[in-house]
């Protein structure tokens, strides 16, 4: 049976910048590497909402990315 172990976990925020010509969202976004993986769902939310307001655009996405090691037992 294999085994997957919790490697890294990433944050990656993605900003509204602005509208095309078209009134499309421009979007942009930033990643934060080595979040410590124990983190909460509503602490990662709190951080990110701390940094989107240094920000000039407006927060339209969050995500978590976590990586994994597969292991054969």
């Amino acid at each position: 049976m294999a085994q997957a172990v919790l490697t890294g976990s990433k944050l990656r925020l993605v900003f509204q910048v602005g509208m095309d010509e078209e009134g499309k969202p421009i979007l942009k976004s930033k990643t934060f590497n080595n979040i410590k993986m124990e983190s909460t769902t509503d602490q990662l939310f709190q951080a990110a909402t701390a940094i989107s307001s240094l920000t000039n655009g407006m927060l339209n996405n969050l995500e978590r990315n976590d990586s994994s090691e597969i292991l054969a037992e």
